[in-house]
Formats: structure tokens, sequence, C-alpha cells
């Protein structure tokens, strides 16, 4: 056999974009944005395994939506993905992929299955065919998993999460309940395949903490901004081929030095340096700021208090920064710093 090698050139790559949270943590909502970025001015497709839970979305997002229904089969989903690559769909979002793993006639209860058929109830013999009973059900999801990558299309995968423990022994021989955190919903192998992949968690709703993100994916996906139609038209674009976007050094100064202030003024309060930067030039975001913005950042921000002072607040109802009399009105008045067009 002879083989042919030719320049590497980055031209229509398919992306696999995992989502992983438990319930309120904002999955379904994330790739409803990112998916509407990716998509364009086209419509995405929805593989809905929730009872129709996405069609809630129906008048916020342009999609076409597919119901599939038990058994959750690794065969169905292939299917179901091939059905809408076939269609044409360039985004097909899947919700939820936990299914295939752990939903009615998926991987687990197919093992069950499996053993009960070879064993029937006899203790000896089903731990004897234990990994025996495996073999079918995990074929089959890897077969469906190399048809998943074949696809020409991008993929969100929506997976749930739990909150994991381990059982360990301290120091002096007692056992402890040691919290992993939040772990996927799925065949254990299945978070390997993913281009990019990020945990949503329900204090912070659509705001991903990176679990996979490559050095070439950073810049598409700014650390604690939400994950948007922005991140999802960045994800389009590099897939295509198309150049990043580029940032002149002198921005780049202004930009660290705009982060390094707002970092010294507010903390870790996101909020309250979402809202300063809102009030200084409106609704852009940091990351997408010019040097312009930037350098109107910095002035705003040099002119309030010095840190050693009365430090700047937030009204708790719209998040706007309140000057320091108005918040001490309102906190004496309600217990609460609040703007004057929030009190009530």
């Amino acid at each position: 056999m002879s083989y042919t090698f030719r320049k590497a050139i980055r031209e229509e790559v398919g992306v696999l974009v995992g989502l992983i949270g438990c319930s309120g943590s904002g999955k379904t909502y994330s790739a409803m944005r990112l998916a509407s970025g990716m998509s364009g001015d086209k419509p995405f497709a929805v593989i809905d395994t929730e009872n129709g839970r996405a069609l809630h979305y129906a008048d916020m997002f342009r999609f076409d939506h597919a119901r599939m229904n038990e058994p959750f089969l690794p065969d169905a989903y292939a299917e179901a993905i091939g059905a809408a690559a076939k269609a044409g769909y360039r985004v097909i979002v899947v919700d939820s992929m936990s299914h295939e793993w752990a939903g009615i006639g998926g991987i687990l209860e197919w093992q069950e299955e499996e053993l009960t058929r070879m064993a029937g109830d006899d203790y000896r013999k089903r731990e004897a065919c234990k990994m025996a009973a495996w073999i079918k059900p995990k074929m089959s999801h890897k077969a469906m998993i190399q048809r998943l990558l074949q696809v020409n299309a991008h993929l969100i995968l929506c997976l749930r999460a739990e909150e994991k423990v381990k059982m360990e022994k301290d120091p002096q021989g007692k056992t402890q309940i040691v919290p992993q955190g939040f772990q996927p919903i799925c065949e254990k192998n299945l978070p390997y395949e993913l281009t990019v992949s990020f945990l949503l968690e329900p204090d912070n709703p659509g705001i991903g903490k990176p679990i996979k993100l490559q050095e070439q994916h950073k810049a598409l996906f700014p650390d604690g901004q939400l994950l948007s139609e922005s991140a999802g038209k960045g994800v389009s674009a590099w897939a295509k081929g198309g150049a990043q976007p580029t940032t002149t050094p002198q921005t780049a100064m202004q930009l660290n030095e705009a982060k390094n202030l707002l970092r010294q003024r507010f903390g870790a309060d996101g909020r309250a340096a979402g809202a300063f930067i809102k009030q200084a030039i409106g609704d852009v975001k940091l990351s997408e700021a010019s040097s312009e913005q930037a350098a109107a950042i910095i002035a705003a921000l040099n002119k309030l208090p010095s840190l050693g002072a009365t430090p700047p607040m937030c009204c708790v109802v719209c998040a706007e920064i309140v000057n320091a009399e108005q918040a001490a009105a309102s906190i004496q008045a309600h217990g609460k710093p609040m703007c004057a067009g929030c009190v009530p």
C-alpha cells in the first residue's frame, strides 16, 4: 500500500462539543445558543430524548425538532444523528446523550439483560459472565461512536452529571467520604472523543468550566463568560479554516491592564465587574473590546475612589454601579444597596 502526504490545512472539520451538568445548570439553553451561532442563518437540528423539553425554546431559537423515544440503544442514536446529517443540517444538538448509557434500553440495561440471558439467577454464574455480558453493548457503543465521528456536521452533546464520592480511609483508619465533583453520566471513554467540553453548574448556569479546552480553542471561549452565539460563530469560523481574530500588541497590553485593574477593584465579583464594563463601554465583552474601549475602561477605573476608600457597590436588582450616597441611603432604608430606579 502506498501513502501520499500533503500539507496540513484545517478545512471544514467537524466539531464535537460536550456540555455536562446537573439539572438547572443551563445545558439545553447553552447548547441552543452555541448551535444558533454555529448555524448562522440556517436552522439547526435537535434530537430530543427529554420528552419534548427542547420545545420550550421554540420561540427563542430557530431549529427543527425530532423526538427520540425508548429504547435508547446506541444504534438509535447513530440512526437519528445520521438522518439529521443526511437531511443537510450542519449543526446537530443531542439532548440528552446520557440516555444512551443510563436510559431505558440503554447500555446499562442492555448489559443486565445479557447477563440474565447468560446466567439467569445463578449468582456464581452471573459473577463469571459479568464481563462477557458487556461485549454486545460495548461493541454497539463503539460502532455508534465511529459513525458519530464521521458525520459531516457539528455535534453538541448534552450530558447529565451527578456528584460522585469516594470512600477512603484517613491516617487514623477511619473511613471518610471524599467528594469527587460532578461526573458525566455516559460511557467512560466518550468524553475523550469530544473536541471541547465544559462543566456547567447550577450556581452559575450557562458559564462553562473547561474540562477539555485545547490551546487553539481558548480564544473562542473566554474564561468566565456565558456560552453564547458569539462563541458558536467563532467555533464555526475556526472549523471552516477561517483566520482567528487578531489583536494588536497595543490592544493586548491595554486589555491586560484593564483586566488587572478590574481584578484589583472587584476581585472575584464577576457580576460587579461586568456591570462596570457595561457602564463604561456598553454591551461589549472585554475580550472583544477595541483599543479605544479598553482605554475607556481604564480611564473609568482610574476615576473611582482609591482602594483604601469605600469600594463601589452594585444594585442587587439590576447590577448597575451605585454611588456611595445612594448605596448608604438604600442600605439604611432597605438593608441592601439599590439604585434609585430599583428602590421600591
